[in-house]
C-alpha cells in the first residue's frame, strides 16, 4: 500500500520523494554565524531521517539580523565556508533523493536576544547587545529593545542582504530557498499593523504593507536558477485584534504566486504575545484555506506529530506537504516509524548500517515502540 504521505510530489522545479519536511529549527549554537560541530551532528542525523526535504534553521542575512549571538548566518565568507563543510558531510550520508532547503531571515525588532536557555529576554548591557531595527519604533513587548525605524536606505540594504545570502545559498547547492515572513520577524513586522505604523509607502494599507515583503520575494526570485525552488513561511493569523487575518494572508499568498513563489508554509502568531489554543494540527485550517483559495503548493505546520494525523492532512487535501519540527528532535527516526505505522515501509530507504532495526528483522521493535507496532 502506498500512503498519501509517502507519495512523491513536485514543488516547483524540485521533486520530493515524499510529503514530509523537516521544519527549520533554530539551534542557537553558531559562532558569529558559522556552523560548527553541533550543526554537523544535527544535520547528519536529519540527513538520514528519510524526509523528502530538510530545511535548515532560520539563517541571518547580516550580522545584525541574528536573533541571538548563536544564530546561523550567511553574511560572510567564513559563514559560507563553515556551512559548506557541514553540508558536504550531511549530503554524503543522506539518501540520494533527499532535498535540502535553507530559511533566510532578518529578526528585526526581535534581534539582540538571549538564547532560549539563557532567558529569552533582550540582551542586557553586559551581553554585547546591538541596536535593533524595524518598520516602526515599537518594541515587541516590555522586555524587548525598542527598534530604530528603518529608512528607505535601510530597506534597500536589507533587500540586497537577502539577495546576497541567496547567492551564497546557491553556491552551497541548496535546492530550496525559503524566506521567513512569519513568527514576528522583520518581514512579518512590515506585514502586521501591530508592528508597522508607518505613514509612507511601506505602511498603512495592505498594499503598502505588502510592498517590502514582495520586493524581497521578487529580488530573490530574480537571482535563483530555474532549478531552485522559492518558498516563504507566512502567517495565517496574529491571533490579536488589529493584526493579520486570514483574508490578508490569502491576498499575500496569491501575490507571491504571481511573483514566482513555488510554495507557502502557513504558520501563525509571534509578532506579539497572544492567547493561542495550541493543540494537534491547530494551524492546519489556515493552510487549508490558503490552499483552497490560491493555486500554490501549500505546506502545513504546527503540532503535527502523529503519522495518521499527517496522512489525513495530505489525503484530505488540506495541504500538499507537512512540516515537522520538534517531532524530529524527539524522534529522528520519525519517518521510518511513520511508514511502518501506515503500512508503507517499502517507501523508505534505511541506511544499510541501520536496516537490521526494521520491525521485519528485529522482534525488539514491538518492545521499543509498542504503540507504533500495534498501529501497523
Amino acid at each position: 500500500m502506498t500512503s498519501s504521505l509517502f507519495s512523491p510530489v513536485h514543488v516547483g522545479p524540485v521533486a520530493l520523494a515524499n510529503r514530509v519536511v523537516v521544519s527549520p529549527m533554530c539551534q542557537y549554537s553558531a559562532d558569529d554565524g558559522c556552523a560548527n560541530d553541533w550543526h554537523l551532528m544535527h544535520l547528519m542525523q536529519l540527513a538520514i531521517s528519510g524526509a523528502g526535504l530538510v530545511v535548515l534553521e532560520a539563517t541571518a542575512i547580516e550580522r545584525r539580523a541574528r536573533i541571538t549571538h548563536g544564530c546561523l548566518g550567511l553574511y560572510s565568507d567564513a559563514n559560507e565556508a563553515a556551512l559548506a563543510r557541514v553540508m558536504a558531510a550531511a549530503r554524503r550520508v543522506a539518501p540520494p533523493q533527499t532535498r535540502w532547503g535553507i530559511q533566510i531571515n532578518h529578526a528585526g525588532r526581535k534581534a539582540s536576544a538571549q538564547r532560549p536557555w539563557e532567558g529569552r529576554a533582550a540582551l542586557g548591557p553586559a551581553e554585547d547587545p546591538w541596536q535593533t531595527e524595524g518598520p516602526s519604533p515599537i518594541a515587541a513587548g516590555g522586555h524587548w529593545h525598542t527598534p530604530r525605524e528603518m529608512t528607505h536606505d535601510d530597506i534597500r540594504r536589507v533587500r540586497e542582504g537577502f539577495v546576497a545570502a541567496t547567492r551564497r545559498a546557491i553556491r552551497l547547492g541548496f535546492d530550496v530557498i525559503e524566506i521567513h515572513a512569519a513568527h514576528g520577524y522583520l518581514i512579518h513586522q512590515f506585514l502586521s499593523p501591530l508592528a508597522n505604523q508607518r505613514t509612507d509607502m511601506y505602511g498603512g494599507s495592505l498594499e503598502n504593507r505588502l510592498r517590502f515583503p514582495l520586493e524581497i520575494a521578487t529580488a530573490v526570485r530574480e537571482v535563483l536558477p530555474p532549478k531552485v525552488c522559492l518558498g516563504l513561511r507566512i502567517t495565517g493569523s496574529d491571533w490579536t485584534p488589529g493584526g493579520i487575518e486570514l483574508a490578508e494572508t490569502i491576498v499575500f499568498a496569491d501575490a507571491l504566486r504571481v511573483r514566482g513563489a513555488d510554495y507557502v508554509c502557513v504558520t501563525t502568531g509571534g509578532v506579539v504575545n497572544a492567547r493561542i489554543d495550541v493543540r494537534p494540527g491547530y494551524q492546519v485550517p489556515f493552510a487549508a484555506e490558503v490552499k483552497a483559495n490560491v493555486k500554490l503548493h501549500t505546506r502545513a505546520v504546527g503540532m503535527i506529530a502523529d503519522a495518521h494525523q499527517a496522512e489525513t492532512i495530505i489525503a484530505s487535501g488540506q495541504a500538499d506537504t507537512v512540516a515537522l519540527g520538534r517531532a524530529f528532535l524527539d524522534d529522528p527516526r520519525w519517518v521510518w516509524h511513520a511508514a511502518q505505522s501506515l503500512g508503507d515501509e517499502k517507501s523508505i530507504t534505511f541506511p544499510p548500517q541501520y536496516e537490521r532495526s526494521k520491525p521485519s528483522l528485529w522482534a525488539g521493535a514491538d518492545l521499543a515502540r509498542p504503540a507504533t507496532a500495534k498501529a501497523s
